[in-house]
This record gives C-alpha cells, sequence and structure tokens, in this order.
C-alpha cells in the first residue's frame, strides 16, 4: 500500500473537494508547532457513519476546550462527510475529521488571528489489531501516565494529547505486543493509547472512570448495551494489581470496536464468552 500522501481520491478542505495529493499545508502551520488540532476518528458502515452526528459535535467542543471556532456547523460537517464518502466510492471505511489553526499573522505560542481549517478524508481500514479478536490483543504497560485535569484539557480530542500515546505504541510493538495500557497521575488504570478498556470478575464488569480521559463513544455506546443486558457495570478508579482477579478484557474505540484482550503485561485474560458477546452484538449494531 502507498503511502497516505500518495492516494487517489478526493479530500474535503476548507468547503471544497480537492485532488489527494494536493491536500496540504504551509510549513508554518501553527499547528504543527504548537499541537493547535483537534480531530475525529469515525467508521462508516454500508455507507452509514456510526454515531457521526454525536462524532461531529464532539470535533467543536474539542476546539472550543483548545480556544478556537470551527468555522463549520455540525450540519455541514455532516454533508461534507457524506461528501467525501460518496465521491470516493466508499461504503465500509474509517473517517478522519481535523481541524486546525493554519499559518497566518501568527508564528508564537499565541495564535489568535491564524485562520482555523477543516479537513475530512476517509479510506478503507480493517481491523486495528489485526486477528486479536480471535485470539487476543497482547499489551504493554507504558512508562508514562495519562496526565491531572489541572494540566491539560483532558476531555478533549486533542492531537497533542497523543504524543505519549505514539511513543507507547512504538514501545510495545517493539516488544511484540499490539498496544500499551496507561495509569494514570493517581497510579489507576486508565485506557490504551487510543482505547478505553473494560474488565470482567464473577459476570460483572469493570471500566476506569474516565475523569482524566475521553470517554469513548464506543465506550458510553458498549457500557449501554451492558446495561441493556442487565449485566452490572462498575465504572470506579481501578489499581493496577486488580488485573490479576480479572477473568476477561477487552478494549473499545472506534479503530479498535470491541476487541478482546489476551495479556496485559504479566496479567493473562481468557477470551471468553461475555468478550465474545459484546464484540459480535457491536459488529451487528453498528450495521443496522
Amino acid at each position: 500500500m502507498t503511502g497516505y500522501d500518495d492516494r487517489d481520491g478526493n479530500i474535503w478542505m476548507d468547503g471544497k473537494l480537492i485532488d489527494w495529493r494536493e491536500a496540504n499545508v504551509h510549513i508554518l502551520t501553527h499547528a504543527m508547532h504548537y499541537a493547535s488540532s483537534v480531530f475525529e476518528g469515525e467508521r462508516a458502515y454500508n455507507g452509514k457513519i456510526f454515531k457521526s452526528r454525536e462524532h461531529s459535535k464532539r470535533l467543536h467542543f474539542s476546539a472550543n476546550e483548545l480556544d478556537f471556532q470551527i468555522p463549520f456547523s455540525v450540519d455541514e460537517i455532516e454533508a461534507a462527510k457524506q461528501q467525501v464518502l460518496t465521491t470516493n466510492g466508499l461504503t465500509d471505511a474509517y473517517v478522519r475529521a481535523v481541524a486546525w489553526r493554519g499559518a497566518g499573522e501568527d508564528m508564537g505560542v499565541a495564535s489568535a488571528r491564524n485562520p482555523v481549517h477543516l479537513a475530512i478524508a476517509a479510506w478503507e481500514w480493517g481491523a486495528y489489531y489485526g486477528d486479536a479478536k480471535m485470539k487476543g490483543a497482547k499489551l504493554d504497560i507504558s512508562k508514562w501516565k495519562r496526565p491531572s485535569p489541572e494540566t491539560i484539557p483532558v476531555h478533549a480530542k486533542a492531537a497533542g494529547l497523543y504524543m505519549i500515546c505514539t511513543t507507547s505504541k512504538h514501545a510495545a510493538e517493539a516488544k511484540g505486543c499490539s498496544d500499551a495500557l496507561f495509569m494514570d497521575y493517581r497510579g489507576y488504570v486508565a485506557e490504551a493509547t487510543g482505547a478505553n478498556i473494560f474488565f470482567v470478575k464473577d459476570g460483572e464488569v469493570h471500566t476506569p472512570l474516565p475523569d482524566c480521559f475521553l470517554n469513548g463513544l464506543t465506550r458510553q455506546t458498549v457500557v449501554g448495551m451492558l446495561k441493556d443486558r442487565q449485566i452490572k457495570v462498575h465504572e470506579r478508579h481501578i489499581m493496577p494489581e486488580e488485573m490479576e482477579g480479572f477473568e476477561q478484557c477487552w478494549l473499545t474505540g472506534t479503530a479498535a470496536e470491541v476487541t478482546p484482550v489476551g495479556q496485559i503485561g504479566d496479567y493473562t485474560f481468557e477470551v471468553g464468552d461475555l468478550a465474545r458477546e459484546i464484540s459480535e452484538a457491536y459488529e451487528k449494531l453498528v450495521r443496522e
């Protein structure tokens, strides 16, 4: 497969479709230097983006958290996403919307006078963790921790928050793992580099309280699915040593969907019935 900068197709950028290879920005784009960028990762199934409007609303929320306004409404973003899918002939695809402060009069930390841009791209993308849905993903434990809400806007889907995700995933892959698990600034279990995490013990589900990281839309969907099945869900702080007593584990995210986990560090988990049931039920739900 060619690089993401060298493909056929069109990308929507600032209100119009342009050739994929022409979707470029200036080297002095503020976001490249100071991380003034927010984004959404979405999946389309059978031509329909799952939770599309919720993603577009969250994109606006994230921009507001970073003190800039996206110059396109939620309705306009929704129309643009569908235009991108249609013009590229895609029905099952990953969709990326990204908004950022561009090059302008300011080239320092402050950038209030610089224009805000929005782009939307889509491409075919299979299972994020390969065959892990069958045998369970293997996770490393990151040396980095999710930061305190007093230090950064932790509930925004902002590019800068993913710096430690990149370095942690690189370290994990070097060890033969699919991903890495973060603890938070207090030492509680938090999330993976791009997915939330769930555990099972004695027929009940435990998942970290998202008080310092993104409360993913897939996470919220899965919590609802579990409650609909009358399965007790504990959203709480989880200490790392508790992982020894959990029987099953899975990750949730737009890219990850619902992926069972077989190992985290020295802790092992069964790819059990509940993990498989929720994974299969989610796959059915997104295609309804």
